[in-house]
């Protein structure tokens, strides 16, 4: 009798100390407030509806947090996930922007949406309401999919001549200035092997995806996931050119990106070199190395097929 008397204390005591230290920690609050809207995303009401519904609580100045994120340490997660959010795209101050970044942000958004990386899992697991349906994604791309101008004949001519420059600057590489973290221009990358295309249905753009060597060897044998070390991948971005008659063939030249695996050089950034020259003069992307990080959450949801997007024709993922 005695020795079940002591239990019941020791469980009662427990229960005191577990229920003061919970009242203690809803004081410990990370500030999190909702600065103004000063440049909100201008868009059609249906498209608003979907984004302010699963989007907005964590990417916006106007978070609305249910009473169950309230309290702590729920809202702990709640208030680093809104700042961590807002930091990568803030509907209300993405206006601030030009059209093509927030179209280039926009595509982003939609892709981990359509990848499920968004929203974060875990989030949806608590708030099955903000949960994007099939219905609502096409809702969102077709809004992003504005139709493309044909091109005229004198574009044709200045797709035509950025295409020569960018011939001859690709086979100059004392002229072809490093990348910010250092990776220098490979303009042998023209002699790699089309191992896959792509476009964007955003900007009208047109992708083709080279490998080298040793991504071919890969490809192969079916070692993809992971790429081996030394690895290397060319994707050559061009304008998508209409001819009025239904075909789309490549317009101006944008730019060449690379992705250079190597585990061990390239551990801080998954693995991955990134680099991106732009325009017919290769000029390097990025004010400086930090840029990667663009590089790395982009390609973050593709995570399990080693941060590549585009699986290769006839590759095993």
């Amino acid at each position: 009798m005695a020795k079940a008397s002591s239990q019941r204390l020791r469980l009662i005591q427990t229960a005191v100390v577990l229920g003061i230290v919970f009242i203690a920690i809803q004081f410990i609050r990370p500030e999190l407030t909702n600065p103004p809207v000063t440049a909100d995303l201008q868009a059609p009401p249906e498209v608003k509806q979907v984004l302010k519904n699963s989007c907005y609580s964590c990417h916006s100045n106007e978070t609305r947090l249910p009473w169950f994120d309230e309290i702590a340490p729920a809202y702990w997660i709640a208030a680093s996930d809104v700042k961590e959010g807002r930091k990568h795209l803030n509907f209300s101050e993405i206006g601030r922007l030009s059209a093509a970044q927030q179209k280039g942000l926009l595509f982003e958004a939609i892709s981990n949406i359509q990848m499920g990386a968004m929203p974060l899992p875990s989030y949806r697991r608590v708030h099955p309401g903000s949960r994007v349906t099939l219905a609502q994604l096409a809702v969102l791309k077709s809004w992003l999919a504005s139709p493309s101008p044909i091109s005229a004949a004198t574009d044709t001519s200045a797709a035509n001549a950025g295409y020569e420059r960018w011939i001859q600057a690709s086979s100059v590489v004392p002229d072809v200035h490093p990348s910010p973290n250092g990776i220098e221009f490979m303009p042998d990358y023209r002699n790699w092997k089309t191992i896959s295309s792509t476009d964007r249905f955003d900007n009208h753009t047109m992708r083709e995806i080279l490998g080298n060597d040793i991504a071919v060897k890969a490809i192969a044998e079916g070692h993809i996931n992971p790429w081996p070390d030394g690895t290397a991948f060319a994707k050559v971005a061009w304008q998508q050119q209409p001819d009025g008659k239904g075909m789309v063939r490549t317009g101006a030249f944008i730019q060449v990106e690379f992705m250079i695996r190597d585990s061990q050089k390239y551990a801080s950034t998954k693995g991955w070199g990134w680099a991106r020259w732009r325009g017919a003069d290769l000029v390097p992307y990025g004010k400086d190395a930090a840029f990667t990080s663009e590089c790395v959450n982009c390609h973050n949801p593709v995570r399990n097929s080693d941060y590549v997007f585009t699986p290769p024709i006839g590759g095993q993922q």
